[in-house]
């Protein structure tokens, strides 16, 4: 598996145990989902002006938010190595990680927990749709000793 790490803000350091943690949220993301670690997954620590931008480019939404996932192709293509990109505001996600009375790197985890499985093809636009997603996610947080 190849994870690409891109820091593009200075606000937050970007620890290697952070990254470490990303890694093993990441390659639990996968195996729970019964698919190899033969994936290529970018994770870029961004500005809220940046990920703003981005937003409002590709989703056509003007605000910071939290996350934002670029699957390789529209589809989830399991013969493709390629998977996607995370594009993580390290600001928004120090913000909510106060506003939740929790640690920095619990909430970044759970974002990329959230992004990998908008990689996978997964989304939580409808209700039944939000609800597997959530499932998900909290089994990986759960596996991963991040919250109970």
């Amino acid at each position: 598996m190849n994870i690409y790490f891109d820091n593009r803000q200075e606000l937050i350091e970007v620890s290697q145990e952070l990254e470490q943690l990303l890694i093993s949220v990441i390659e639990a993301c996968l195996v729970q989902e019964g698919l190899s670690l033969e994936y290529e997954v970018s994770v870029s620590f961004v500005t809220d002006e940046e990920i703003q931008e981005l937003n409002r480019e590709y989703r056509g939404v003007d605000k910071v938010t939290d996350v934002l996932s670029f699957p390789v192709e529209d589809e989830f293509d399991l013969g493709d190595r390629l998977l996607g990109d995370i594009v993580i505001s390290t600001n928004k996600a120090r913000e909510q990680a106060m506003e939740f009375k929790h640690d920095f790197n619990r909430e970044m985890a759970y974002l990329t927990a959230h992004s990998m499985f908008h990689l996978m093809g997964y989304d939580h636009m409808e209700d039944d749709e939000k609800s597997i997603m959530r499932i998900k996610e909290k089994l990986i947080m759960k596996e991963l000793k991040i919250f109970k």
